[in-house]
């Protein structure tokens, strides 16, 4: 696969965290424009946010745990040769699932839903994982 393959979705899933950081952004700098959140309140990470600022925020702290392990899969699998198009098109079904996920997370924030798109989005990780193991292990 070509370079650019493999990397397109690793781009547009940081671009879902830029996304995402600008929605927290947004509503943090509305929360204390409106004052219902004072710096005093929050200067020392005390979670003394409204409740969408929390949900933004949540969400993009999410955008920090399993996308880590697709961008190391990645950072081994492609030097390595061994991101082929079954890594791409996995690649593809995770970043899809993150922007479910994401979608989920700061709109309804359906526990269940967002759930759901989570381990859909673990379960492809851990194929990708399992999938780039074996081809460097074995040498295919």
């Amino acid at each position: 696969m070509s370079v650019q393959a493999v990397l397109l979705p690793v781009f547009v899933q940081v671009g879902l965290i830029f996304l995402v950081a600008l929605l927290m952004i947004r509503e943090r700098v509305a929360a204390l424009s409106s004052r219902t959140t004072h710096y005093r309140d929050i200067a020392l990470g005390e979670p003394n946010w409204p409740p969408r600022a929390m949900q933004a925020a949540n969400c993009f702290r999410n955008q920090f745990e399993m996308p880590v392990l697709f961008f190391v899969l990645i950072a081994i699998a492609l030097p390595l040769r061994r991101a082929d198009l079954v890594v791409v098109l996995l690649s593809w079904v995770f970043v899809v699932t993150r922007f479910a996920h994401a979608g989920i997370f700061v709109t309804s924030n359906n526990v269940r839903k967002r759930g759901l798109a989570f381990i859909a989005g673990v379960l492809v990780l851990c194929v990708m994982w399992l999938y780039v193991a074996v081809r460097l292990l074995i040498v295919l």
